[in-house]
């Protein structure tokens, strides 16, 4: 019982961490950096979401690893695989998926082509890129607090 507590209790805060750091990065980069942002030119405020989000979607990658590594720890270190775990735990890992692959896809294409438009200073194609990013940060926000409450609140369900 008592590697039972330590892989569920060190696993857990991994968990707990990883989705903070994604989901709050997410918050403050739509709604904080973003608006403050905007009364900057384009070339100044461009370059200045290239470095932020370069920085933050280390942050995501590693986090991504955790939330994948922890979650599925406590599957099989502490619940014994799926049919031990409740509607809330499959509802957290099938939107998470979702998540991950909406990121995927950000990163490899419009976050590609954003790069590629700031490097040769066309900042109307990266300002189009930088939308695509945009709505697809906010999708994926509006998942993570969802992911979040379902997670946080999902054992008292009944």
């Amino acid at each position: 019982m008592g590697d039972t507590i330590a892989i569920a209790t060190v696993a857990l805060i991994l968990h707990i961490w990883s989705a903070v750091v994604w989901v709050g990065g997410m918050f403050f980069a739509h709604m904080i950096l973003r608006p403050a942002a905007a009364p900057l030119e384009p070339g100044p405020r461009l370059e200045l979401f290239l470095r932020v989000l370069n920085r933050f979607f280390a942050w995501v990658w590693g986090a991504i690893g955790l939330l994948l590594l922890s979650g599925y720890a406590m599957i099989f270190g502490v619940y014994n695989g799926f049919t031990g775990i409740g509607l809330h735990i499959h509802l957290m890992q099938g939107i998470g998926i979702v998540m991950m692959l909406l990121f995927l896809h950000l990163y490899f294409v419009p976050w590609r082509r954003f790069r590629a438009a700031i490097a040769r200073q066309d900042y109307p194609a990266a300002g189009v890129q930088l939308s695509q990013i945009r709505l697809i940060v906010m999708t994926n926000l509006i998942l993570g607090l969802v992911t979040v409450a379902v997670g946080g609140s999902g054992r008292y369900w009944g």
